[in-house]
């Protein structure tokens, strides 16, 4: 297998988003930092006023009924990234980002379900002492994807 940046994707999403504004932010981010599709799991938006850019009718969009529906739909070979402050998970400094993967950011009120934290491949948080705004949390995990570092892993 040929192992170059046509091999590789992300795609990004929130868990039952609470706010259409945070979505909006997140799907203009998507477009302008290589997410190859973006989704939502469970209640909520699609096109928002603040997706300034139009990414909802630029990239993929996806929506599933809740976690099952969205787990069973993973594209083949991506590793599930949950994005999650919780003691277990990696500091996003010295995450080594799958190449092939897909980001969940949980509610801003709630964060991922456990259903979510339990089934993700790799659990990765910042260094904040507070929960960020999903938007800005999903916006730096992307940014820090797109540095250019010797630091990515190949996924099953």
């Amino acid at each position: 297998m040929v192992d170059n940046f046509e091999n590789e994707f992300f795609g990004i999403g929130i868990q039952n988003g609470k706010t259409p504004e945070n979505l909006g932010v997140l799907w203009r981010s998507a477009q302008n930092l290589g997410a190859s599709f973006i989704f939502t799991i469970g209640n909520r938006y699609a096109k928002q006023a603040c997706d300034t850019h139009n990414a909802i009718k630029a990239m993929p969009y996806f929506h599933y009924s809740d976690f099952e529906d969205f787990y069973r739909h993973l594209p083949k070979g991506a590793m599930l990234v949950g994005v999650e402050l919780t003691e277990s998970a990696e500091a996003l400094e010295a995450f080594q980002h799958p190449k092939r993967c897909v980001y969940l950011l949980g509610a801003e009120d709630h964060g991922l379900s456990k259903e979510a934290i339990d089934r993700s491949h790799f659990l990765i948080k910042f260094k904040s002492e507070l929960s960020l705004n999903v938007a800005v949390a999903g916006s730096i995990v992307m940014y820090d994807r797109g540095i250019e570092k010797p630091r990515f892993i190949k996924s099953t």
